[in-house]
């Protein structure tokens, strides 16, 4: 018993390989269709801004060193003028106030040395980050893989301040997936794990096998019609699939060999009520003995064409299909009898 439906080949793993910052790309490395390792350089953005950022930082601190020296002679010369002061105050040979402006003056001059500290922080800090920017301007594939598509030319202007705009993107294309479109009514009998096998257009013949890696919980809508996404991992070193393939796939929701089955057109009415472990219960009209009899069965397995028979039905028995019988009644016309 199978499950069909429609699917389109896709990367398992990829990566849009994007600029982190903005400018000018320069250089690009690859070409579609390339193969890189990890690290391999992809892409080059013009990195004459940044490199004037980085060393615009480095003048400004020391700039910010040179400060700090000339400040911190001034603190000496003020804790010496304090210390002076100090003795002079407590041999009451200068007034209070004279003592507190030399106290004020080293303190302030303290300050000052505090800020210029701060402000080499700062700068340190912004070193660190036009270091790294410089580094962006330098980009490598993140993964092994091939290049599947590339959005950026040579020369463009690169804008990353919203977003990081995609120069190519790389995919592994050793491991593919099927994502299959699988209708609401048939979904509930998909299965993680389960089985599964596809075809396509250009390979009807051979089969491709895979099992059920996942069901999106989040279907889609087309023309009122409810589509979940199911995803089916497949091997494809030998490279015979390629990206958005259309598949015809096939879910085995059961599979029985070597039993007894008759046409799904000989079912007649359905007993949900008298279902049990054995299988599902319809009636059939049975012929015997020259009489068409009304029976109960249990069905297992079933597809489009055939049924799996569990019980009530012995190999060799003639069964009527439902559709002949009841026209029959109309036409008085005997109701074909098919074996099973």
């Amino acid at each position: 018993e199978v499950i069909t439906s429609q699917g389109k080949l896709e990367a398992k793993e990829y990566v849009d390989v994007g600029s982190p910052v903005s400018g000018q790309l320069k250089k690009l490395h690859v070409e579609l269709g390339d193969v890189v390792k990890e690290g391999d350089l992809i892409a080059e953005i013009d990195p004459k801004i940044y490199e004037s950022q980085v060393e615009a930082t480095q003048a400004r601190l020391k700039t910010l060193a040179a400060q700090k020296r000339e400040q911190a002679a001034l603190v000496e010369q003020a804790k010496q003028k304090f210390d002076r002061n100090q003795t002079l105050f407590k041999a009451d040979a200068i007034s209070k106030e004279v003592f507190q402006d030399a106290q004020t003056a080293l303190n302030v001059a303290n300050a000052q040395i505090a800020s210029i500290d701060a402000q080499i922080e700062e700068a340190n800090s912004s070193l660190q980050e036009t270091q790294t920017n410089l580094g962006f301007t330098k980009i490598f594939a993140p993964m092994a893989g091939t290049v599947v598509s590339q959005t950026s030319r040579e020369g463009q202007t690169l804008n990353a301040n919203q977003a990081a705009p995609v120069i190519v993107q790389v995919a592994d294309l050793d491991i593919l997936t099927v994502r299959a479109q699988v209708a609401e009514a048939d979904i509930m009998n998909i299965k993680v794990g389960m089985p599964a096998y596809f075809t396509i257009l250009g390979s009807q013949d051979r089969k491709w096998n895979g099992t059920v890696r996942q069901i999106l919980p989040t279907p889609d809508v087309v023309n009122d019609v409810v589509l979940y996404n199911v995803l089916i991992d497949v091997d494809n070193k030998d490279r015979q699939l390629m990206l958005n393939m259309s598949t015809q796939m096939f879910f085995e929701v059961g599979k029985a060999e070597n039993v007894p089955v008759i046409p799904v057109g000989a079912l007649g009415k359905r007993l949900e009520d008298k279902d049990s472990e054995t299988g599902q219960a319809y009636t059939v009209k049975v012929s015997s003995s020259g009489k068409i009899e009304d029976r109960e069965i249990y069905i297992g397995l079933m597809d489009r064409t055939n049924a799996e028979v569990k019980s009530g039905l012995k190999p060799g028995e003639k069964v009527a299909e439902a559709s002949v019988t009841a026209k029959s009644s109309d036409t008085k016309q005997p109701a074909r009898m098919p074996r099973f």
